[in-house]
């Protein structure tokens, strides 16, 4: 019966579902990791490429090691990968946690002479939950983005919750908060933007919209990135669409939505043309701020109290940066 359903998908479909008892699986796409491996560019790691407006982070806790990509953005949610480090050290210790906070505070120079801070940072709770959230409490602000994978939500990143409980057994209004991450639907659109083609020289366009530049990474953060592929299933008749690993390391992938998560809670999907028309013009100041001698370039802020950072645009953008 397998040999006569092999020769016709859709018997072997009903083979599969009726004679083994099991689900029907399509074998989905899945980027090449070689090919974009040989499509990498020479701009530096650590450095801003020109187009590059704002950077967030992608931040992975494992056993043993915290794993974090920097993401640039510019318009039309084009990215370029600057860093991606790894910081060892068992996370059950404070150790490697300090190690995250340093790296955090990173400010990344661009090929203008200006330098970036970090403005929004996500971190998944699903491992190691109580330090996670000990580690934002203590970091505190706006720019730490606590997330939770959950499929059912109706945009990459959903409301978020308060987790922290007070002594009267009430949610702390200036608590940890969980974002909720709808990662499927932010791989979906990751590997199309890494199926965009690059534009030939000769035809001297843009690249298009989504692109995402990367420098000389080694092939293993390629086959990381492309470590997953979506499967189509057929359960009792109906089609579902299930994320599956090709491969035991995915942390790369992981990383690159999380920071995707980070820069949509900063609000880049309803960003217009004239936000970005003022981010290039705060870039250019900031450049020249850099050339002055003894000018503090990012003084430190006021305290001032915790409050949900919003998924949207203020109507007034000048403060990006600093938000």
């Amino acid at each position: 019966m397998f040999v006569e359903a092999e020769k016709n998908p859709a018997l072997l479909q009903v083979f599969i579902n009726t004679v083994l008892g099991e689900t029907w699986a399509l074998r989905g796409d899945a980027p090449e990791w070689q090919r974009l491996y040989d499509r990498r560019e020479d701009y530096g790691i650590g450095t801003v490429p020109d187009g590059g407006f704002f950077l967030t982070a992608g931040i992975d806790i494992q056993k043993d090691r915290i794993e974090v990509e920097f993401v640039a953005w510019g318009r039309g949610k084009e990215s370029w990968s600057i860093d991606y480090q790894v910081l060892d050290g068992e996370t059950a210790e404070a150790s490697v946690w300090r190690k995250l906070t340093t790296l955090i505070e990173t400010r990344y120079p661009t090929e203008l002479g200006a330098a970036l801070p970090i403005v929004k940072f996500a971190i998944d709770s699903g491992y190691a939950t109580p330090q996670v959230y000990a580690w934002a409490r203590e970091f505190g602000g706006e720019r730490a983005i606590v997330i939770k994978g959950d499929s059912r939500g109706a945009a990459p990143v959903n409301q978020p919750s308060p987790v922290d409980v007070g002594p009267q057994g009430t949610q702390m209004r200036w608590g940890v908060k969980i974002w909720p991450v709808n990662g499927s639907m932010i791989k979906e659109e990751l590997y199309r933007w890494l199926g965009l083609a690059r534009p030939t020289e000769e035809s001297g366009s843009p690249h298009p919209p989504g692109y995402c530049h990367f420098p000389k990474y080694g092939e293993e953060y390629f086959k990381q990135l492309t470590a997953e592929q979506l499967v189509t299933r057929v359960v009792k008749g109906y089609r579902r669409g299930e994320w599956q690993k090709t491969r035991d390391r995915n942390e790369a992938l992981d990383c690159r939505v999380y920071a995707r998560a980070a820069a949509a809670v900063h609000g880049i999907d309803l960003a217009t043309g004239m936000d970005w028309d003022r981010l290039c013009v705060q870039l250019e100041d900031l450049a020249r701020q850099a050339k002055e001698p003894n000018r503090i370039l990012f003084p430190p802020l006021a305290p001032r109290p915790r409050v949900v950072p919003s998924p949207y645009l203020n109507s007034d953008t000048s403060d990006w940066f600093n938000r």
